[in-house]
């Protein structure tokens, strides 16, 4: 396992599909089953490394993606999702936050 590159309530983009999205989630390695990854992960992405959950800009969807298929979004835009007040309180800087601790306070 390795230590992840981005953060949760961080906007990336996809490299390969170009979508736009905020992390939601992450798992330091592959957290998956092999149906899943024998079905959609058909570049066959290192398990080992960290991957992502994260809310598809401008859709309902939520997808799970390898840390290589991702870069950070430098446009400081907002992502419209459906889910987004479930998962965040607030977004500032290009970053989404959400209260921990029962609200008492807010991180990124």
């Amino acid at each position: 396992m390795s230590e992840a590159r981005y953060q949760v309530g961080q906007v990336i983009i996809h490299r390969r599909f170009g979508y736009r999205g905020v992390i939601v989630r992450v798992d330091n390695s592959f957290n998956g089953s092999e149906e899943w990854y024998d079905l959609m992960a058909s570049s066959r992405p290192p398990k080992n490394r960290p991957w992502y959950h994260v809310l598809v800009h401008q859709s309902g969807h939520k997808t799970y993606v390898t840390e290589r298929n991702l870069t950070l979004d430098e446009s400081k835009k907002e992502v419209c999702h459906p889910l987004i007040e479930h998962y965040f309180v607030g977004f500032r800087n290009g970053v989404y936050f959400r209260l921990v601790g029962g609200g008492s306070r807010a991180v990124t």
